[in-house]
């Protein structure tokens, strides 16, 4: 505990540092002061347990020191020293909450029988802090859960003010380890928002279903978190926060009883984290499928199987790389509408990819295939954590049946690549994403793709985008910014950018001429 002494006389402020054993009773002495101003000062500033004061001070008086630090808010306990005994002086302490009134010259006896009270009272104080505290955690943790849940019935005005509820806007969190091989501390999520979240005010946490829940609580919190969504927009640095983290947010909603649909939003996304692309660490409410599309029953895959099978087996028997890549996507678009469990998606996958297995290795019987056992592909597809793993495993595994059966040219590829974009130009196509599908790496690819066609990936995107959205200027029904959105860009200042430098003017201009 922490104690100021405040005394205009030297000799008197260095007596009562050694008067009595300050260690003893508990308390270290944290600063003097021998003016008003300076004691007044200390004290807001250091905020001290017990304040040992003169009540005749220059600049200020003892009695106005104490009025104006409880006007500050200051709570702490007072021992005032004086040379009256004046009863108005006496008096006039008490109604400001001071605990001794010591007059001069000090008996030791008697201050020491003044600090150990004032000790004791301090402890109780704690004491009873601490159990409030605690109390307060407890009914808190029991209706966030009703909170989440939907179960609002037991939360009152006092309450919501009592434990920091009210707010304007909420948004529910829920983060989980990146990595789920890695035992890496987690991240103080004050620290991320770069809020201090005193008392609560702008979150609350909470350990549901053993996983950490975030609700978000007024606009500043909201802010923070988009802050923290803007500086990650892009893959996070390795090491840096969000690098261990897998975060899902649910909508933001205005009213306690809707927090349980913001909840529901994050705990869907977590439960479809099966489906993200590779580094990718946040899933927003945005990503949630669209309500007006029907999930797919998993009754229906049994017819699904062997055609997918049968397409995709055909496909690599004809080194139609383009075919196989768009089937993929098609598979990983209807998965992603399905309502089934991950285990059976996995089931679903492992059945396609042992009937393609059959089908080539009936075919080709007279050829080394080199297919993994069937226990080895089981095996390796349960444990993937995410879609992409397995169907990037599906590409690799089809390439090199090809390359067993046949032996595909670059100039095959790239002629299959040139149609998969003149088929999917309107999607967000990156040479990272469309390489694996046609077996290839990345750079490796690049460099084939630009000896072949005589300019770069990108390049060559761009060129097929803005010869599209020619096409679609001349309907003057679209807007510009939804020409540029149906041509696969979602800035519609980088359209601008990109259609002057291939055409030589801009959009506008150009369909004024039409």
């Amino acid at each position: 505990m922490k104690v100021l002494i405040a005394d205009d006389e030297a000799v008197v402020l260095e007596g009562l540092k050694y008067i009595i054993d300050w260690d003893e009773l508990g308390f270290s002495i944290c600063s003097q002061a021998s003016n008003g101003e300076e004691t007044l000062n200390k004290i807001l500033n250091l905020c001290p347990d017990l304040v040992l004061l003169d009540i005749r001070m220059p600049r200020m008086t003892g009695i106005e020191i104490i009025r104006t630090a409880r006007e500050n808010g200051f709570s702490g306990h007072f021992i005032i020293l004086s040379g009256y005994s004046d009863f108005t002086y006496a008096q006039t302490a008490i109604r400001y909450g001071v605990d001794f009134y010591l007059t001069k010259p000090i008996d030791e006896d008697e201050l020491i029988s003044a600090v150990t009270s004032v000790r004791n009272s301090i402890e109780s104080e704690r004491r009873e802090k601490d159990n409030f505290n605690r109390y307060r955690e407890n009914a808190l943790d029991t209706i966030l859960r009703n909170l989440l849940v939907g179960d609002v019935s037991d939360i009152s005005p006092t309450t919501q003010r009592d434990l920091h509820l009210s707010a304007e806007v909420y948004q529910v969190i829920i983060y989980e380890r990146y990595n789920q091989d890695s035992f890496r501390t987690f991240w103080n999520f004050a620290e991320l928002l770069r809020v201090t979240n005193q008392d609560h005010n702008s979150f609350d946490h909470i350990i549901l279903d053993k996983r950490e829940v975030f609700l978000l609580k007024g606009a500043f919190a909201a802010e923070r978190f988009d802050a923290l969504l803007h500086h990650y927009d892009v893959n996070p640095q390795k090491g840096s926060p969000l690098d261990s983290l897998f975060l899902t947010y649910g909508r933001r909603v205005y009213r306690l009883e809707d927090v349980c649909l913001s909840y529901q939003d994050a705990s869907t996304l977590l439960s479809r984290r099966f489906f993200c692309e590779p580094n990718q660490h946040v899933l927003g409410y945005q990503a949630l499928p669209a309500q007006d599309l029907p999930l797919l029953p998993q009754e229906s895959w049994n017819e699904q199987a062997p055609e997918y099978s049968r397409r995709l087996t055909d496909y690599i028997q004809t080194q139609n790389r383009t075919r196989i890549a768009e089937t993929l996507r098609e598979l990983e678009s209807e998965l992603y509408r399905t309502a089934a469990e991950i285990s059976a998606i996995k089931r679903y996958l492992i059945d396609i990819y042992l009937q393609i297995k059959q089908n080539l290795t009936h075919s080709y019987s007279n050829m080394d295939i080199p297919f993994s056992s069937n226990a080895e592909i089981i095996g390796f597809i349960e444990k993937q954590y995410y879609l992409y793993e397995i169907l990037q495993f599906f590409s690799e595994h089809f390439e090199m049946c090809m390359n067993a059966i046949g032996s595909p040219t670059s100039k095959t590829i790239i002629e299959d690549i040139l149609y998969y974009i003149d088929h999917n130009y309107r999607e967000n196509l990156k040479l990272e994403t469309i390489a694996p599908l046609f077996g290839y790496n990345s750079s490796y690819l690049g460099k084939i793709f630009t000896r072949e066609v005589g300019e770069t990936f990108n390049s060559y995107l761009d060129r097929i985008r803005i010869r599209y959205s020619q096409e679609l200027l001349s309907d003057r029904a679209l807007k510009v910014y939804e020409v540029a959105e149906k041509v696969g860009y979602k800035n519609v200042d980088y359209f601008h950018k990109k259609f002057k430098k291939l055409v030589g003017e801009s959009p506008a201009e150009y369909r004024k001429k039409l």
